[in-house]
């Protein structure tokens, strides 16, 4: 009975399929180790296909996790300074590029620079009176600008992250896995991949997929 070496089982355990693969990736490999290595990984995917699709699903898991983790940044940055943060990139970006500067600056809005505040101290009968000044906050300078910028980035990884998940979502068409094989296969016949990808569940594909250079 075959057995894989038992690193490469543990690698593949840990999700590290390069391991299958070992020096295939690199551009001058010998024919002897080329021929050893691809021998490996196809009696690998010979002997457990049809086993790959809690891999798979693993890896989509997280993918998903990826797309809550960007949305629940959001809404508690969000909550965080009291719900103004949601439209605050296209509010600062508007004010700015307006020449009459009209209105209030969203900024001051949420990162206000001089604020009212309150002293308790002790007064000359030693009672506690309270004392009312204006402080200057220097820093909220630097977080206006810090949090307008979150604000574009968690927009462009929250629709990089969507894409992903569409994209995901159309692998498990059939064809679109045949498609998507075909482009990594290209000195395949055609015939060939389609006839693997036919045979393969969503997660054989998506390990093939992963092994194919």
């Amino acid at each position: 009975m075959f057995y894989l070496p038992r690193y490469i089982w543990r690698s593949w355990e840990g999700g590290r399929v390069a391991s299958l693969v070992g020096e295939l990736h690199l551009p001058l490999v010998e024919p002897n180790l080329r021929q050893k290595r691809l021998s490996v990984a196809v009696e690998y995917f010979t002997r457990y296909f049809h086993h790959h699709n809690i891999y798979a699903f693993q890896f989509f898991f997280c993918e998903i996790l990826n797309f809550t983790n960007v949305l629940g940044q959001i809404y508690f940055t969000d909550r965080f300074l009291d719900y103004g943060f949601l439209n605050y990139g296209p509010r600062v970006s508007n004010y700015d590029e307006s020449e009459t500067h009209s209105g209030h600056d969203p900024k001051d809005e949420i990162f206000p620079k001089v604020a009212k505040c309150s002293f308790h101290k002790f007064g000359p009968s030693g009672s506690i009176i309270r004392h009312d000044a204006l402080c200057i906050l220097p820093l909220n300078i630097l977080n206006e600008k810090i949090f307008a910028f979150l604000w574009y980035w968690f927009l462009v990884v929250a629709i990089i992250t969507a894409l992903g998940l569409v994209y995901r979502i159309a692998t498990f068409l059939p064809t679109f896995r045949t498609y998507l094989l075909r482009g990594r296969s290209r000195f395949v016949a055609k015939e060939n991949i389609d006839h693997i990808s036919h045979r393969c569940y969503i997660g054989d594909w998506f390990l093939l997929y992963l092994l194919v250079p």
